[in-house]
């Protein structure tokens, strides 16, 4: 078991703690102006595809935050730059208010990978038996990933100076609103693997202080993917 790195992660949450105070966002318009998201963030903000981020019940505080960078081009990606260059701030409120209200939905554990339960049936040399052992065994590596997230995201890695994800982003997932850190539970973890990644590779760049490029650099590919399907299965 991991050593917890609550004493030395808390101190990030208390980093970037002012806000900027704005209007507050109309739920009713935001339903009305989210329209053209729904193809790939869903009606409700469940986004059925797991490359595209669930937006329900995100934080008013986070969602307004990356619209503005998708805006002002510190955060890149050419669909979400086109979608929200002609929004204003108070519509940026409104979009952001109608998703935070929104309930997000449960996810199942990640399904194993296909091609890996077809190598499994493709193997004459294993008996119907063996087979079956086989794909019990990637059944129990799953739910294993599962407990090693649980333990990455509540008590870090002291060893290799990884923060506990709980410090900013709450025991249950739900984020910090004040600081406009994001809920993340109940979020795809194909999604989730992504955003690391990207942190991790420096392609993802606008992250309060630099803290998620510090965190996911000394994070390895196992425990991003680890992390990530505990995230998503949280409830």
């Amino acid at each position: 078991m991991k050593k917890s790195l609550m004493a030395v992660s808390v101190s990030f949450a208390l980093l970037n703690m002012s806000c900027i105070a704005q209007a507050a966002g109309d739920i009713k318009a935001g339903k009305a102006k989210s329209g053209t998201c729904a193809s790939c963030h869903g009606e409700n903000g469940n986004s059925m595809m797991p490359l595209f981020p669930k937006l329900a019940a995100q934080n008013v505080g986070y969602l307004v935050r990356q619209m503005h960078a998708f805006k002002d081009g510190t955060r890149s990606d050419p669909t979400m730059g086109a979608m929200v260059s002609g929004l204003s701030d108070q519509d940026m409120q409104d979009i952001a208010a109608f998703y935070s209200a929104q309930k997000v939905s449960k996810n199942a554990l990640p399904q194993i990978n296909p091609d890996d339960l077809d190598e499994i049936d493709d193997n004459d040399a294993l008996t119907a038996d063996e087979k079956t052992a086989a794909k019990q065994a990637l059944q129990d590596q799953q739910k294993a990933r599962v407990a090693m997230g649980y333990d990455v995201y509540r008590n870090g890695d002291l060893e290799n100076e990884i923060s506990a994800c709980i410090a900013c982003h709450g025991p249950e997932g739900e984020g910090n609103e004040p600081a406009a850190f994001p809920a993340l539970r109940g979020q795809h973890a194909d999604y989730l693997m992504k955003t690391l990644t990207d942190f991790k590779t420096d392609v993802r760049s606008n992250n309060p202080d630099n803290m998620m490029h510090m965190i996911a650099k000394k994070m390895t590919e196992e425990e991003i993917k680890a992390m990530s399907y505990y995230v998503s299965v949280m409830k």
